[in-house]
Formats: structure tokens, sequence, C-alpha cells
């Protein structure tokens, strides 16, 4: 039988369903991902290094990219060994964890099923989702 995963994604944290041999487990990845739009450094002009001008933003933004990418790769570590996978949530994470899926093709090829748009749900919402995806 088949291993089959969905998962809901956003930017704050996974709740991943599989379903193998009609019984389903849950589980919840929380995100690091840093959400403040002010950070800590608000007011900071940056800095000058020499004739250099270090922006914290650029700081920021990369901090949240490398960030972003832990994340993406704790749910595909939790995922990596699942024969089909549908994914939906809200934002574009959802679309950044399919790009990231696409790039490995020897684990990942023909597994992806859909990528989906949902709104907030609560776990027994999700789980009645895939749980619907899957069933023929």
């Amino acid at each position: 039988m088949k291993k089959q995963a969905g998962i809901w994604i956003d930017s704050t944290k996974a709740i991943i369903v599989i379903l193998e041999e009609g019984i389903e487990k849950t589980t919840t990845l929380q995100s690091d991902l840093e959400n403040r739009v002010y950070h800590d450094k608000e007011g900071d002009k940056g800095s000058f290094f020499g004739n250099q001008h270090m922006d914290s933003q650029n700081t920021f933004d990369e901090r949240i990219k490398h960030q972003t990418n832990a994340y993406l790769k704790e749910v595909i570590a939790t995922i990596k060994d699942c024969d089909e996978i549908y994914i939906f949530g809200p934002a574009e994470t959802k679309t950044k964890l399919e790009k990231k899926i696409q790039e490995e093709k020897s684990i990942f090829s023909g597994k992806l099923k859909a990528v989906e748009a949902a709104e907030n749900m609560t776990l027994k919402q999700i789980i009645a989702k895939v749980k619907h995806f899957y069933t023929p």
C-alpha cells in the first residue's frame, strides 16, 4: 500500500498528515522564521565599513532566506519516504516547498500530486482534507 502525505504549510508551522495502511499519523513542525516586520535594528541606517555601507535590512532578508531554507529541508526530511505528496495552505510558503521538492528530482520524481491554496484550518479539517484528496 502507498504511503501518502498531505502537508498544510505556512510560514509559522507545517502540519504533515501521513496515511499508511489506513492509519493516519500527524506531525507538526514549528518554523523558526522571524516574521517581524520591525526587527531589532529598525531605526538603524546600517553600518559603514570603510567605503562599504551595510544595510541591516539586507542582513535581515538574508537571515530569513536561510531560516526558510532550513525549515523547508526539515519538512522534506519528514516526507522523503512517502509515495505521494499533496501540499496546501495559505500564502507563498507552499510554492517555496513545491520548488524545493522539484529541485530534488531524484527523490521526488512524480510524487507531487497537487499544490492548492487553502485557508487556515483546524487539525481535524486538515486530516479530513488529506483523506478526501486521496479517496478515489
